[in-house]
């Protein structure tokens, strides 16, 4: 799955749940979930945004 660079707001989320918003890429972003992957290792995490 590809990713993208993350906006100002979905950096600030990932920030809030501390991590490092610069080493994560945005695969999916629904009113749910996203889903984020790790620049370098590939790995893969789900986030809940409720």
């Amino acid at each position: 799955m590809m990713g993208k660079k993350p906006t100002r707001r979905q950096a600030k989320f990932i920030k809030d749940k501390n991590l490092n918003y610069d080493n994560w890429l945005v695969c999916k972003d629904t009113t749910e979930i996203m889903v984020i992957k790790h620049k370098y290792s590939g790995k893969e995490r789900i986030i809940r945004k409720r």
